[in-house]
């Protein structure tokens, strides 16, 4: 069973999922201007956004479907085919590519997200595609962070640099870039401590990392990840918002899209912020993570083949 297999079976058992939702909403053949206004009020309660809901509203008016077709299925297909043509052009299966030189991940994210399961996650499909990854425990905050770190890196043997818990994490950040240079690594991951997008001091040091990784490589960090939490709803806006302030963000991970109706969240930011998405976290188990496909998540999010 593929993973967006799996997320369909997650949306049909939540009771509020959003293709029963939407369901309920048409059980005319015929959509008037009543069931239009209440569809573009469902897709904002979906977390779809207000943006996405008004233009997803006009192409069903001006689509004048006909009330000798299914209904649902006529507004399914035209949902897959809006979400489709947003987010087709922010694939980035590139991403997990192996690169010809070293290629520094910075990965971020509020408290709680998945950040550190998450990068264990990103490295076995990287070193599954024969690149040489390293992982850097840069959340120095919390011991426990880098033994977490640590038994990833284990469970698929990947290499992890390390220091003492309360160490300078920019300082841990450096060595791991230095030495993955060093030894011709591919990839390597930057765990960064889970922070609340408000607090200064916290994005500061995080602003920080970025800064010592670029003595080495001008250029890094090349690429720069934003973990997200379907569970957050219309709070991920302002994460992006912020986060994209401190360092230009590179690309977005949903993660505990599981047994949501949450996933309606991904259109909004795709159509605020265009930014690519590059995978969705579904579980705790190692295999839980799909690389980014507009089309199977269409299909997962609207429950249509």
């Amino acid at each position: 069973m593929g993973i967006f297999d799996k997320f369909k079976i997650g949306f049909k058992k939540s009771a509020s999922s959003f293709t029963s939702g939407l369901r309920n909403i048409i059980i005319k053949k015929e959509i008037d201007d009543k069931t239009l206004d209440q569809i573009e009020e469902y897709l904002i309660q979906s977390d779809v956004g207000l943006a996405a809901a008004e233009e997803i509203k006009k192409i069903i008016a001006q689509e004048k479907i006909d009330p000798n077709k299914n209904t649902m299925n006529e507004v399914s297909i035209i949902l897959k085919n809006y979400i489709v043509e947003l987010m087709k052009p922010l694939e980035n299966t590139d991403f997990f590519n192996k690169k010809d030189k070293l290629n520094a991940i910075l990965v971020s994210g509020v408290n709680g997200v998945g950040k550190t399961t998450t990068i264990g996650k990103i490295g076995k499909i990287l070193k599954s595609n024969g690149s040489k990854v390293m992982f850097s425990a840069c959340d120095t905050f919390r011991a426990a962070a880098i033994e977490q770190l640590e038994n990833w890196a284990n469970k698929i043997g990947v290499q992890v640099t390390k220091s003492t818990q309360g160490s300078d994490p920019a300082s841990v950040a450096y060595k791991a870039i230095e030495e993955a240079m060093n030894e011709n690594f591919n990839h390597v991951l930057i765990d960064t401590a889970g922070r609340l997008q408000n607090k200064k001091n916290l994005m500061e040091e995080y602003r920080k990392i970025a800064n010592v990784t670029k003595k080495i490589d001008p250029e890094a960090p090349h690429d720069v990840l934003l973990v997200l939490d379907a569970t957050s709803g219309q709070n991920i806006i302002n994460q992006v918002e912020e986060f994209n302030k401190i360092i230009p963000i590179t690309g977005l991970i949903m993660t505990k899209l599981d047994g949501t109706a949450k996933g309606g969240i991904l259109l909004a930011l795709a159509k605020k912020y265009k930014l690519p998405i590059i995978a969705l976290g579904l579980g705790e188990k190692i295999d839980d993570l799909q690389i980014f496909n507009a089309e199977k998540f269409a299909e997962a999010f609207i429950q249509i083949n």
